[in-house]
């Protein structure tokens, strides 16, 4: 078999502007993700470790980590003195950007499910980092990316409950991560920062977005009619519709 790709790149046009991205059933019966690039392509596994690959015979670096972490508590009672050294974050640090990689294709494909499952991985390297890391300079490595990976989480909820026509949750679930991310700030003496994050003004403008867009429920509808009827001086009218939004309020 030839390991040439040049005809797999010749019917794939690389296009500089966007992202090319698809998924397809692998020769093992599995479902790959390959990302064109400029000088070729990324092949990622759908599932597991985007390299297909079981560190240490873990799913990822991530729960070989974990696992060391229990096995310490169990033999010192706690993991008060567990330390991860700059070489441990490294490896965590590439494996992190495999996953990067991977949700941002996956959420050119609209897959949210796997999207929301990567990024909430990631989020769970940096809180890992954060608490275990010996040096803060490889905690600050990774917290840098945290309203990045946050954003893009809240974005992976969002719209899944956009496409279940959940609008309200959807917009509960983006001000909490608007909120999340606010944290974030605060937590690093950084508050007047928030006004300048990207992340958090691209997550308002979609909040208005949906807001502007959103299908209004009965009692709204009958909200405004009643304050029309009332800047028209329409008493009666009101008086009926203040009735009915009693009744639906009670119900």
């Amino acid at each position: 078999m030839s390991k040439d790709i040049t005809s797999i790149l010749k019917d794939w046009d690389f296009e500089s502007n966007e992202i090319k991205v698809r998924k397809i059933m692998g020769d093992d019966g599995r479902w790959k993700i390959q990302l064109r690039l400029d000088l070729g392509l990324l092949q990622m596994e759908l599932y597991g470790r985007p390299d297909g690959t079981r560190p240490h015979g873990y799913e990822s670096l991530l729960e070989y980590y974990r696992a060391l972490i229990r096995k310490h508590r169990l033999k010192h009672g706690s993991d008060n003195d567990f330390r991860l050294d700059s070489k441990d974050c490294i490896r965590l640090q590439h494996e992190s950007i495999q996953y990067y990689h991977r949700y941002l294709s996956l959420f050119q494909l609209k897959d949210y499910v796997h999207v929301q499952n990567d990024t909430r991985r990631n989020l769970e390297v940096i809180d890992l980092i954060k608490k275990y890391a010996k040096d803060e300079r490889d905690v600050w490595a990774f917290e840098q990316y945290r309203p990045y990976v946050q954003m893009m989480h809240t974005r992976a909820k969002a719209s899944i409950s956009l496409i279940k026509k959940d609008h309200d949750q959807a917009l509960k679930q983006i001000q909490e991560g608007i909120q999340t991310i606010q944290d974030f700030f605060q937590d690093y003496g950084q508050s007047h920062m928030a006004d300048q994050s990207i992340e958090i003004k691209f997550l308002e403008d979609w909040k208005k977005d949906i807001q502007a867009k959103r299908p209004q429920s009965l009692i709204e509808k009958l909200e405004k009619k009643l304050e029309q009827a009332v800047a028209n001086e329409e008493y009666e009218e009101a008086a009926v519709l203040r009735d009915r939004l009693n009744s639906l309020r009670g119900k």
